[in-house]
């Protein structure tokens, strides 16, 4: 079974959403809220690459994928709806637009115009700042062919334009999902 144009996926553990966190031995429910984006499942597993693909990924590779793919939402009339990406059971499609990492099992690797962007401490200033990240400035962590082209690589610390950046926690970090087209400074 193949697409001509989708990749074909399931959700990583089996699950649509990532909203149980162990502590101890007790299994705890972090949202109830199926609206929730934060806690819908981020992660999925290549079934199948597109008909004539020849890039890199492959079955089995892991992607991270926008957090409406495995949602349930409500229709107008109250219903219980899976995302267009639902085809069944566990089986879902996902365009190239859908997704921005994949793991190969070695590591992670971007695969279009999203960088990742590990935010940087606030920095001692003579005034005072009460955030723990400072505005607008992080450090490359997963970095796009277009940004290494014109010299950039991953560590590098830079700048970027405000309201580019969209949170999203890869094993454990907190990274910010940027255009590269958003990276407006290195420092």
């Amino acid at each position: 079974m193949k697409s001509p144009h989708s990749f074909i996926i399931k959700p990583v553990k089996g699950r649509r959403y990532d909203n149980i966190k162990k502590i101890g031995d007790v299994d705890f429910i972090t949202s109830s809220s199926k609206e929730d984006h934060k806690v819908s499942n981020r992660f999925a597993e290549v079934i199948e690459v597109p008909i004539g693909y020849q890039g890199d990924i492959k079955s089995g590779d892991i992607l991270l994928v926008h957090h409406n793919v495995f949602k349930y939402y409500n229709d107008m009339r109250g219903r219980e709806r899976s995302s267009h990406n639902f085809w069944k059971d566990d089986i879902f499609f996902v365009d190239f637009n859908q997704f921005f990492l994949y793991h190969n099992g070695v590591d992670w690797n971007t695969t279009g115009k999203y960088c990742f962007i590990k935010p940087s401490e606030t920095k001692d200033y003579y005034l005072n700042k009460f955030t723990e990240e400072e505005p607008l400035v992080g450090t490359i962590r997963y970095i796009t062919k277009r940004l290494q082209n014109i010299g950039l690589k991953q560590g590098d610390e830079i700048a970027y334009t405000p309201d580019s950046e969209y949170e999203f926690t890869v094993e454990g970090e907190k990274l910010y999902r940027v255009n590269s087209e958003n990276i407006c400074i290195l420092l």
